[in-house]
C-alpha cells in the first residue's frame, strides 16, 4: 500500500510514498533470497560479542588479585587470556561484519535494479504530473541515503544490538541487582527514542519532498533559461528557487536541533545508569555479597554499554532517514506494479526506438505497462482506436472520444496545431500511455496476422533522441540482440546511414554516446530508425521524429523514415507537412478531436482546417513543395 506524497507548492502531483508496513514487507522480500548469509553473519557476530564479554570479568579478576596482595605471577593467566580474547574477537568481528556488509550490498543492488526496472515502466503521464525533480531526487538522494545506511549503519546496528543484549545478560550473571540498577537508564532511553522517532520520520520525509521540489524548480529554471530571460522572469524564478531553498534549509536546521536534543537526553540516561550501578556495587561490596573485582566488572560492563546503546540510538537517525528514502523508492516500484497489465489479458509488446527496450523480458522481469489490446485478424484493421479520451488531470482534457483506424500497410499522418493532442494519441496507440477511457486494438505480438510483424509488434520513435554508450553495433543490437553484422549493415543501408557509419574511426565498433564519438541529431535519429528496421514491427509510430534536425537534416531524415516505414503500417505525427503529402491519408486533430480525414489532395482542395494549415505552411516557404 502506498500513500500520496505531500504536494509542495509546485502544482505537481508527486509520486506516492509506501506505508511503513508496505516498506517492511518490501524489505523482507529483498532479504529473503539471502537468508542463509544473514543468519551466518549474525551467528558469527554473536560469537564475537560473547567472546568480547570476557574482558570485564578478566579485568575484575586482575583487580581482585591486586586487592588481595597476591604474587605478580598470578596476573600472567588473565593477561594472556585478555590478549587471546582480543585476537579472537577481532577476527570473528571482521568475518561477521564482512558477511553483513555483503548482505547489505547484495540487497542494495537488488533494490536498485528493481527500482530502475519499475521506474522505466511508469506511465508517461504520471511522470509528467509528478515532474522530473521528484523522480530525480529519489534516484539520487534517496538511493544514496539507503546505500549509506546499508554500508555503515546496518553492520554497526547489528553489532550494537547484540552487544547490548549479551552485556545485559552478563550483568545478570554477575548479580541480578546490577542488572536492575542498569535498567534504571532504560526508561529515559526508551522515552528519548520514542520522542525522536515520532518527530524524525515525518521531518525526514518532508525534507526529501522539499529537496525534490527544490530540484524541480532548478531544473525548470535552468532548462528554460532562454524563455525565462526572454520574458524577463529572472526575478520571479530566482525568488521561487530561493523560497524552496529556504524551506529545505529550514527543515535541515530542524533536523539538526532534533539530533542535538536527542544526544542531550541520552547523556542523562548514561549518568543515571552509571550512578545506579556504582551505588549498587558499593552496597554489595560493603555487605560482602560480591568482591571488589566483581563490582568493577559490573561497572565496566555498564560503561561498555555507552558505545553500543548510543550507537544504536544514534543510528536511528540514519535508520529513519534511510526508512524515509526506502519508502519513497518502494512507492515508485509499487506504482509501477499497479500500472502493469492484469495477468491473463492479451497484451501488445512495445519498443521505443528512440530509447529502445528491445528483447524479451528476462525471467522475473515485469512486462511493460500497456494499453489493453486484442490480437487482430487479417480481415480487420491493423489499428483501431475507439472513442479514446485522455486527460492529464482533472479539468485538463487532451483527447475527446477519438476514433481512428489504420488498414494493414497504410501510412496515416497526424497533423494539427500545437496542443491538439497528436503526441498523446501517438503514445496511446504505441502503448506507452494508457487512455482515460476508450480502447485500442493493435498488433498483439509475434505471430500477429499483420504483415511485417516481427519480434516487436509496435515501435515508437520520438524526437527525443538518445544514443546509448557503447559501440555503434551494440547500440543497434538493443533492438535485436541476435542481429548479425550483415543485419546491422542492411538496416543502416535501409535508412541511408551506412556510408557515414562505415566512415567512423572504427566503423561499427566505434564507441558512441557519452564519452564516445558524438553523433549529430540527424545521425542519431537515423540510428533510431535503423533500430526500428531491426525490430521489424507490424506497426511503427513516429512522433515528430524529424523535428530535431535542421532543414537539410529534415529532408535526409524524411527519406530515411520513408524507407524504414516501407511495407509496414505507420502512424506519423507530422512535424512538416511534406510528411502528410507522402502519407496515404491525413488525419487532422483540433483541440483533441478528429475534424478531418482523407488524402492530402482531397483535404487541400476542401478549404477546411487542413487547407488552412497547408496554406500557412507552404506560404511560409520560399518554394512550396509540389504535391
Amino acid at each position: 500500500m502506498t500513500t500520496p506524497s505531500p504536494t509542495p507548492d509546485t502544482g505537481a502531483e508527486l509520486l506516492p510514498i509506501a506505508t511503513p508496513a508496505r516498506t517492511r514487507a518490501a524489505l523482507r522480500t529483498l532479504i529473503r533470497p539471502d537468508r542463509g548469509l544473514a543468519l551466518t553473519g549474525i551467528g558469527i557476530l554473536v560469537a564475537a560479542t560473547a567472546v568480547g564479554l570476557l574482558v570485564q570479568p578478566l579485568l575484575g579478576r586482575i583487580v581482585d588479585i591486586v586487592a588481595d596482595g597476591r604474587p605478580a605471577g598470578d596476573l600472567t593467566l588473565p593477561v594472556v587470556l585478555l590478549v587471546a580474547v582480543a585476537l579472537v574477537q577481532g577476527l570473528t568481528t571482521t568475518l561477521g561484519l564482512t558477511r553483513i556488509a555483503r548482505l547489505g550490498e547484495t540487497v542494495l543492488a537488488r533494490l536498485r535494479e528493481r527500482f530502475v526496472e519499475r521506474a522505466l515502466n511508469l506511465p508517461a503521464d504520471r511522470l509528467e504530473r509528478a515532474g522530473a525533480g521528484d523522480l530525480t531526487a529519489r534516484v539520487t538522494g534517496d538511493v544514496a541515503r539507503v546505500a549509506e545506511a546499508v554500508r555503515s549503519a546496518l553492520p554497526e546496528m547489528a553489532r550494537s544490538v547484540l552487544a547490548i543484549l549479551l552485556t545485559l545478560g552478563a550483568l545478570a550473571l554477575l548479580d541480578v541487582r546490577f542488572l536492575l540498577a542498569a535498567l534504571l537508564a532504560v526508561p529515559v532511553q526508551l522515552l528519548t527514542a520514542r520522542w525522536y522517532v515520532r518527530r524524525a520520520l515525518t521531518l525526514y520525509a518532508d525534507q526529501r519532498v522539499a529537496n525534490g521540489a527544490q530540484q524541480q524548480q532548478l531544473l525548470e529554471t535552468i532548462g528554460g533559461a532562454v524563455t525565462v530571460r526572454g520574458h524577463r522572469l529572472e526575478e520571479q524564478h530566482t525568488e521561487r528557487s530561493a523560497g524552496r531553498s529556504r524551506k529545505a534549509v529550514d527543515l535541515t536546521m530542524r533536523s539538526v536541533n532534533l539530533v542535538l536534543g536527542f544526544y542531550g537526553r541520552l547523556h542523562i540516561a548514561e549518568y543515571i545508569g552509571l550512578a545506579a550501578v556504582l551505588i549498587a556495587g558499593f552496597w554489595l561490596v560493603r555487605d560482602g555479597a560480591v568482591s571488589i573485582g566483581t563490582a568493577t566488572a559490573a561497572a565496566l560492563y555498564f560503561h561498555s554499554l555507552f558505545g553500543p546503546v548510543n550507537a544504536a540510538l544514534v543510528l536511528l537517525d540514519d535508520a529513519q532517514s534511510a526508512a524515509a528514502g526506502l519508502a519513497r523508492l518502494v512507492g515508485v516500484t509499487d506504482l509501477a506494479e499497479q500500472s502493469e497489465p492484469e495477468a491473463g489479458k492479451p497484451q501488445a509488446g512495445k519498443a521505443k526506438a528512440g530509447k529502445p527496450t528491445a528483447g524479451k523480458p528476462e525471467a522475473g522481469q515485469a512486462a511493460p505497462a500497456s494499453v489493453p489490446r486484442q490480437r487482430i485478424a487479417s480481415s480487420e484493421a491493423a489499428v483501431a482506436v475507439h472513442e479514446v479520451s485522455h486527460a492529464y488531470g482533472p479539468g485538463r482534457p487532451v483527447l475527446h472520444e477519438v476514433s481512428l483506424s489504420l488498414e494493414p500497410g497504410e501510412h496515416v499522418a497526424l497533423v494539427g496545431t500545437s496542443g491538439a493532442g497528436k503526441s498523446t494519441l501517438a503514445r496511446i496507440v504505441a502503448g506507452v500511455q494508457q487512455p482515460t477511457s476508450g480502447t485500442v486494438t493493435a498488433p498483439a505480438g509475434p505471430g500477429s496476422a499483420s504483415a511485417g510483424a516481427g519480434e516487436h509488434p509496435v515501435v515508437l520513435v520520438t524526437q527525443e533522441v538518445h544514443v546509448f554508450t557503447g559501440t555503434l553495433a551494440e547500440d543497434l543490437r538493443l533492438a535485436r540482440p541476435d542481429a548479425s553484422d550483415a543485419d546491422l549493415r542492411t538496416a543502416l543501408a535501409t535508412v541511408h546511414a551506412l556510408d557515414w557509419a562505415e566512415a567512423l574511426p572504427d566503423g561499427l565498433a566505434t564507441v558512441v554516446g557519452e564519452g564516445g564519438h558524438r553523433l549529430d541529431p540527424a545521425r542519431a535519429q537515423q540510428l533510431a530508425l535503423a533500430r526500428l528496421v531491426l525490430a521489424d514491427p507490424a506497426l511503427a509510430v513516429l512522433d515528430e521524429a524529424t523535428a530535431e534536425a535542421g532543414s537539410a537534416g529534415a529532408r535526409v531524415l524524411e527519406r530515411s523514415a520513408e524507407a524504414a516505414l516501407a511495407g509496414r503500417t505507420a502512424l506519423v505525427v507530422a512535424h512538416r507537412l511534406t510528411q502528410a503529402v507522402a502519407a496515404d491519408r491525413v488525419v487532422v486533430l483540433e483541440a483533441g478531436r478528429v475534424v478531418e480525414s482523407g488524402p492530402h489532395d482531397e483535404l487541400r482542395d476542401a478549404d477546411g482546417p487542413y487547407a488552412a494549415l497547408w496554406r500557412a505552411w507552404s506560404g511560409s516557404r520560399t518554394t512550396a513543395p509540389h504535391p
